[in-house]
């Protein structure tokens, strides 16, 4: 199988869609809050400012850059198009987040926890082994060759 067939190959069941959709829905929302301020966001600015106001520098370089992640990535999920490179991506965001936001409040959201962060983090490493299931841009594609 080359390397492409295999980026968009996936399993035959529909349960993927049950988590590409809200998992989808809620990354593209954050990344439009990151990037155009949609949502009550901040913006690249004011997301860019907090980001290096916790040492994450560049600060707009990284808002950008976790932004589009999190709002490419969720509208590739809901479509189930590059489905797996999608999730990688999506997955080493929420570490990030997880390790340089939430840690050391703990696992609650009530306290800013990593709670919210997991929940994610897991849904996306279940996207990036099972791919992107039956009712998928990538099944469509994986069809055809």
């Amino acid at each position: 199988m080359s390397t492409i067939a295999k980026v968009f190959a996936t399993n035959n069941s529909f349960s993927a869609l049950a988590l590409r959709l809200p998992l989808g829905i809620i990354f593209a929302a954050h990344g439009a809050q990151k990037l155009f301020g949609w949502l009550g966001g901040y913006g690249l600015e004011g997301t860019g400012q907090w980001m290096a106001s916790i040492g994450l520098e560049p600060g707009v370089f990284l808002a950008a850059l976790s932004g589009s992640a999190e709002f490419f990535g969720g509208l590739f999920l809901i479509l189930g198009l590059l489905t797996r490179p999608s999730a990688l991506v999506l997955a080493v965001t929420m570490v990030v987040a997880i390790f340089s936001v939430h840690i050391n409040n703990g696992l609650f959201m009530s306290n800013n926890g990593y709670e919210f962060g997991l929940a994610l983090l897991a849904g996306a490493v279940s996207l990036l082994i099972s791919g992107g299931g039956r009712a998928s841009a990538d099944s469509l594609i994986a069809n055809k060759i």
